[in-house]
């Protein structure tokens, strides 16, 4: 029989029969003329592929069903129409590409050989389990994804190095599952279709080298030369079977990049980046640009919206984490998402997207990301509605200042014996926008009593843009730099310094049904106020951190009033978000403080951040935590390392690693019971080093 012949019969016969003979002698001497690929194979009509969007993976029977005979039916349905699958695409890539070299033609005939012998091989199987071919609606996903393929190249991405290595992780996986449920005669045949599939891609892989544009590693030849909605993500199975793919030739590095690989195989992914400059652009507009430190740090930290989302949601940044580090993360139990490169971002035009998650919405973000929203199914954007002036303003320290003032008018308590001590109002934070002015609030807070003030800038970077006045008298270097931040219409806000006893902060989540509580963090900061980490109790969803509580031990109904008090500051931050039509994450900084008769005090309002923070970053974090256990969030900067006389980031990451170890526990996905872990790659760092610590 002729090759054109055999193809043509497999791939449009409408019997089972039919599709899996094969004569012993073929010949390839009339391959003809290329082929169109048909909308679907010829099959029975039983076979026919179900509706897109018909059935979901819950029909895919897992492990802990198979000790019952008919769900190992069912699984063996899904194999044989796999198997099915790759007879039908083999003869059509024979049709396909009648001109492809001859050597190649002859290896796909074996394979198809080997796919029609699996096929049969299940459906004895299946058919021993009381489930007859056709039973069970089947999927015709491999048919829509391969059959499209332009080139021999495609069909050996596609399927070969895509496909048929997956089946290097499911063969082995469930070969063990059938064997722990007592069917070993099924365990075999998985075995032996293991053997054959690490034949099948070595095949592929010879060619695909072959046919490789030089001087390309395997694995950027692979990723380019896959099509949406095909990834990498779909040449691997439940566990990556290492040994498989060395056996069928697969480079070490190939292996190591497609086990840190990710990207969505069904459910809609939505999108982070890492943007901490909006306030800068809100407030200098497009000519905003960071300084050396602050733009180094960025990009230290780019990777970290990571730990924020779910798996398979989408990264962006300017360079891909090294495989190494991501492969450390793996094995802490950390879920990894797509990562894409900013100036790729116009690729996801053409794909479903969730949701769009910058680190803060402003005009950098919303420049970023407004291709995207016409993508959007989780949600509506307009770039109205994600920046306008009315969220701009949030962004203000003398808008949080302004919200405070209101809250506290509104809230104040008359009944001072069972009162929760509140700051007054001449405690709270002025905001001007003059010299003489600024010189006037500082001179009425120290007419006070207070001697220590502090001036922030209005729209500032991470803590950066203030200005401490420990001195008695104004230096000239301090009014240079008063009258370089109300340039240009600039505001500043006044305020006294006080004496901190416990920083906490609330992290909120901004939706269409309302202001959402996520829970409290504790802030630990230096001397100067500055962020130095945050901390997360057990019970950090319901109460506020023991810091806080501890400070009003011995006022009757602390706990109860302190909650009250801050649900109540969400419910007016609720009202001004809605306003402004703001949607998004929220964090809320607030402290404990003594005043000058030695009484603690709440702010509840310190400043209203209207974007990710540390803090909410580290309330995240906690979903791969074992309950109970204490967590820190922190980060490491040079001061840091000279203070302990180490050299860089990547000797003060291995000390640590000595120092407090990683222990896991827990299956089927393990979480961390104590230790810590680097959550920017210390290797690379050159600011700042992320680190979460977790104590039992």
């Amino acid at each position: 029989m002729e090759l054109r012949e055999l193809a043509e019969r497999v791939l449009f016969a409408t019997t089972l029969e039919e599709k899996l003979q094969c004569p012993t002698v073929v010949t390839d001497e009339q391959p003809g003329a290329a082929l169109a690929a048909p909308a679907m194979p010829g099959r029975p009509t039983e076979l026919n592929f179900k509706t897109t969007g018909v059935g979901d993976k819950s029909e895919f029977p897992g492990l802990h069903r198979l000790d019952n005979e008919r769900e190992r039916g069912r699984l063996l349905h899904f194999f044989a129409n796999h198997e099915l699958l790759a007879t039908e695409l083999m003869a059509l890539v024979l049709l396909r590409f009648p001109d492809a070299p001859a050597a190649f033609r002859r290896g796909v005939l074996q394979t198809l050989r080997d796919e029609q012998e699996h096929t049969r091989l299940y459906l004895t199987r299946m058919k021993a389990c009381g489930i007859a071919f056709g039973e069970l609606p089947v999927s015709g996903y491999f048919w829509r994804a391969v059959s499209g393929m332009g080139s021999p190249m495609d069909y050996v991405a596609g399927l070969s190095l895509t496909f048929e290595q997956a089946n290097l992780d499911f063969a082995r996986h469930f070969a063990r599952g059938f064997a722990a449920a007592g069917d070993a005669e099924t365990a075999q045949l998985l075995d032996q279709i293991y053997r054959d599939e690490i034949a099948h891609v070595a095949y592929g892989l010879k060619w695909f080298r072959r046919w490789k544009e030089p001087g390309q590693t395997d694995w950027d030849a692979f990723c380019r030369q896959l099509k949406f909605p095909l990834s990498p993500q779909r040449a691997k199975g439940v566990s990556l079977n290492v040994e498989g793919r060395r056996a069928a030739g697969l480079d070490a590095q190939f292996i190591a990049e497609l086990d840190v690989f990710a990207q969505s195989k069904g459910r809609t992914p939505s999108v982070f980046v890492f943007n901490p400059f909006t306030e800068g652009r809100i407030a200098q507009g497009k000519s905003f640009t960071p300084v050396k430190h602050q733009a180094q740090l960025a990009r230290d930290l780019a990777a970290l919206p990571m730990f924020l989302c779910r798996q398979d949601d989408i990264v962006l940044v300017e360079e891909r984490p090294a495989v190494e580090f991501l492969s450390g993360l793996k094995q802490a139990g950390f879920a990894l998402p797509e990562f894409v490169e900013r100036k790729r971002v116009a690729s996801l035009t053409q794909r479903k997207l969730g949701r769009l998650r910058p680190w803060a919405w402003g005009p950098d973000s919303v420049e970023l990301l407004a291709p995207l929203f016409p993508s959007l199914t989780g949600e509506s954007r307009t770039a109205e509605c994600s920046f306008n002036a009315g969220i701009g303003q949030l962004y203000s320290k003398a808008w949080s200042a302004s919200f405070l003032r209101s809250f506290l008018r509104s809230h104040a308590r008359r009944d001072e014996d069972t009162a929760l001590n509140l700051c007054p109002l001449k405690e709270v934070g002025v905001g001007v926008n003059t010299l003489d002015a600024a010189v006037d609030a500082i001179a009425a807070i120290r007419a006070r009593g207070h001697h220590r003030v502090v001036v922030k800038q209005a729209f500032g970077l991470a803590g950066h843009n203030a200005l401490r006045l420990w001195e008695p008298e104004l230096l000239e270097s301090q009014r240079r730099w008063l009258e370089k931040s109300l340039q240009g219409g600039g505001q500043v806000v006044v305020e006294p310094w006080l004496e901190r006893l416990a920083d906490f902060s609330m992290q909120f989540e901004m939706e269409a049904s309302g202001l959402r509580l996520r829970g409290y963090t504790g802030l630990v900061t230096d001397a100067r106020g500055q962020f130095l980490a945050n901390t997360a109790a057990a019970n950090f969803a319901r109460a506020l951190p023991p810091t806080v509580l501890a400070c009003f031990r011995e006022v009757p109904g602390a706990a109860a009033a302190l909650r009250a008090t801050m649900e109540a500051v969400g419910r007016d931050l609720e009202t001004e978000l809605r306003a402004v039509g703001y949607r998004g994450p929220v964090g809320v900084d607030a402290f404990v403080y003594r005043d000058a008769e030695g009484h603690a005090r709440l702010k509840p309002v310190v400043e209203i951040n209207p974007r990710f923070t540390m803090g909410r970053l580290t309330l995240e974090l906690m979903q791969c935590v074992v309950p109970g256990a204490s967590r820190k969030f922190r980060l490491v900067n040079a001061a840091t390392l000279r203070a302990e006389n180490v050299g860089d980031f990547a000797s003060y990451a291995r000390r640590l690693a000595e120092q407090q170890p990683l222990r896991l526990e827990g299956e089927p996905v393990p979480r961390i019971r104590s230790g810590a872990v680097c959550l920017n790659d210390p290797a690379e760092a050159k600011a700042v080093l992320a680190i979460f610590e977790v104590v039992t």
